[in-house]
């Protein structure tokens, strides 16, 4: 029986690979292909059950990360779901000689516009109470492109979407929307030219879709963020549902052909919601899984998962919201942890998904089925234009005026406004970004002091810099910087969000073994990795050097500047100069209880910033004068004041000098 289901599906490929090579080999035949079959217009309901599974497996992911670390394929699922669905109407009304290109753009803004136009604007109004005026020009500028349907775009341009800083946006889940609209802005098009030049439409679906996932597995492992946003490398799995859409009539419907494709669907789909993670390179070829899972249960309508799981009325009814409902719940997961200053609790998670399901509810209700339903109207359509540009409008104008930074005290802007990257840092010299470059400067080393200290690490050890710079005023020493965005000083780890950060620390052993520092100090922020960290300071203790460790700064989990501004909104003055903000750490006694044993030293960072009351959020009681600039990078005055602390420790009783020679 098995076989028979692989067969099945075996014989669907084989027609799509037969029409391309049709195409491809002789054009003229393609001319006169048989005549398209339509897709059936019954209401399936199964489809709306599985769009309620696609959702909740996304805000599983987003909201519980631990418990379905593969949720994010939720969205792979409704790639596959929206290319069957509206492959099948285009394709039937263009047979039927009734495709208009300008009721299909109706129906698609009528359909995504409402809900979106609603979402944004308390994006944006939740953004003026809460954001600093960085973070809410980064959020008008989201804004804008989530309206042009560019999020994805904009977020390949900004980050990656598993990074921490994109955990803090808002708009970040809009991505996917980006990529849709995309694709359904040149689908229609394609599609019309195939049917006037009587081509297969399987055969090109087929052929645009080979070539996407080609192009997807050739790029995910030099360009994964690349990969993971632009619409040529996921238009694959858009174009596996349009291929099941062309090719429907072609796929055996009996109960027990479909109840064995349904289950195969179900577990392909359980084995990537399970097995993969943020740290697995998506989409590559795991995105085989959920794709051809989906595929498999979107054809198999007769099948028992499908009639009496999937078509549950709830199951159903989660469907219908689930446009919504995936608008709605990341805003709010983000918002609230902005808040809260905390880490969420389970019971906290779970109220905010509720939330996310009743405003899910209202707004279905109440704003996108009167927009959506009813007799076409052009009037509905120009009108959600409109409010779609003024949502444009509005995150330029946050653009433009540098964040409304009016509506924030002087001395709170003052807090926030502190860069994170500083001069001293000297990035892209002595502070290299591995994806640009891997050779450091000449003058990374005074080579002509001594003596001399390695700081080796990633960008918190360049932090380090401004306040070792201060200290040579008074001390007679020489620097040498080897630092790297990224990339932790551990030998021999392979980093997946640092591909270089292996060969490059080999390259900083072998050019502390050449230098002969006296004093290597190691920082950065790992939590991982401990173990190859271990490794390097045992092979800088095998070349005779001194090996301090600097266990890591305090981490504000939302950010320093975050934070003034939450205390300002709370209790409406400025944060103290200690403030017990800073997350909780134990880390600093298995960093020395590890390394202590292996000839490292080791320097508490926390314990020189941190004492009962708190943690230092500012030097000196000025308001300009912040600690850390983001959650974890010390600012100048923060480094100043930490080095101070640590210097004689850090050169082991080197007497001070009026002056460096």
């Amino acid at each position: 029986m098995l076989r028979r289901e692989w067969q099945a599906a075996a014989d669907l490929l084989e027609k799509a690979v037969r029409q391309v090579a049709v195409v491809v080999h002789h054009p003229q035949r393609s001319r006169v292909s048989a005549p398209l079959s339509l897709p059936s217009l019954k209401y399936r309901p199964d489809v709306d059950g599985l769009r309620a599974i696609a959702v909740m497996l996304v805000l599983n992911f987003h909201a519980f990360p631990d418990a379905m670390p593969g949720g994010f394929i939720g969205v792979d699922v409704f790639f596959v779901i929206s290319g069957f669905l509206i492959t099948g109407i285009i394709t039937r009304e263009l047979e039927l000689g009734r495709f208009s290109l300008v009721e299909f753009y109706n129906r698609r803004i009528r359909r995504i516009f409402p809900a979106l136009i609603v979402v944004l604007a308390a994006t944006l109004v939740l953004g003026w109470f809460w954001m600093l005026p960085a973070a809410l020009v980064q959020l008008g500028s989201d804004s804008f492109a989530s309206a042009a349907f560019l999020a994805n775009i904009a977020l390949w341009l900004q980050s990656g979407y598993f990074d921490v800083e994109s955990a803090k946006k808002p708009l970040l889940h809009l991505w996917s929307l980006g990529i849709e609209e995309q694709f359904y802005l040149f689908w229609p098009l394609l599609l019309m030219l195939a049917i006037r030049l009587r081509m297969s439409t399987i055969a090109m679906a087929a052929m645009l879709g080979i070539a996407s996932f080609l192009l997807n597995v050739a790029l995910i492992g030099s360009n994964p963020i690349a990969t993971f946003y632009l619409p040529f490398t996921r238009a694959f799995e858009l174009l596996t549902g349009a291929v099941l859409a062309c090719g429907w009539i072609n796929v055996k419907h009996s109960s027990a052909a479909s109840s064995w494709r349904a289950w195969i669907g179900v577990a392909l789909i359980a084995v990537a919601a399970g097995f993969l993670d943020s740290h697995r390179a998506f989409p590559g070829w795991w995105a085989v899984l959920p794709v051809a899972g989906t595929a498999l249960l979107l054809s198999a309508p007769a099948a028992w998962v499908n009639r009496v799981v999937l078509a549950r009325p709830a199951m159903v009814w989660i469907g219908l919201i689930s446009y919504p409902l995936y608008l709605w719940h990341w805003p709010l997961l983000v918002f609230a942890g902005m808040i809260k200053f905390a880490p969420l609790t389970l019971l906290e998670r779970q109220l905010i998904l509720l939330a996310s399901v009743l405003l899910a509810w209202a707004t279905y209700r109440f704003v996108e089925t009167p927009f959506r339903f009813g007799m076409p109207s052009r009037r509905k359509m120009f009108s959600l234009g409109a409010g779609m540009a003024v949502v444009a409008v509005a995150g330029i104008i946050v653009v433009w005026g540098k964040g409304l930074d009016f509506r924030i005290p002087a001395e709170i802007r003052a807090m926030a406004n502190v860069p994170v990257q500083n001069a001293q840092w000297r990035v892209h010299q002595c502070l290299l970004d591995l994806s640009r470059e891997t050779s450091f400067a000449e003058d990374c080393v005074d080579r002509d002091r001594r003596p001399l200290v390695l700081v080796w690490g990633d960008s918190t050890a360049a932090a380090l810099i401004p306040g070792l710079r201060k200290a040579q005023q008074t001390r007679n020493f020489g620097i040498a910087q080897l630092t790297s965005n990224s990339c932790i000083p551990a030998l021999n780890a392979d980093i997946p969000s640092t591909p270089n950060c292996r060969a490059i620390n080999d390259k900083v052993l072998s050019l502390a073994r050449e230098i002969r520092p006296d004093i290597v100090v190691l920082h950065g922020t790992w939590e991982k990795h401990l173990d190859n960290v271990a490794e390097t300071v045992v092979a800088l203790k095998q070349s005779g050097v001194r090996v301090v460790v600097l266990g890591p700064v305090p981490f504000w989990r939302r950010g320093l500047p975050n934070e003034v501004m939450r205390y300002f909104m709370l209790h409406h003055r400025l944060i103290p100069e200690r403030y017990d903000g800073a997350a909780p750490s134990g880390y600093d006694a298995i960093m020395r209880e590890k390394l202590g044993p292996l000839g490292a030293e080791f320097i508490s960072a926390r314990d020189a910033l941190c004492n009962a009351e708190g943690c230092l959020t500012r030097v000196g009681g000025g308001a300009s004068d912040i600690t850390v600039s983001d959650w974890v990078h010390i600012t100048e005055k923060g480094s100043e004041y930490l080095i101070a602390a640590v210097i004689d420790r850090l050169l082991a009783g080197e007497a001070p000098a009026s002056k460096p020679r």
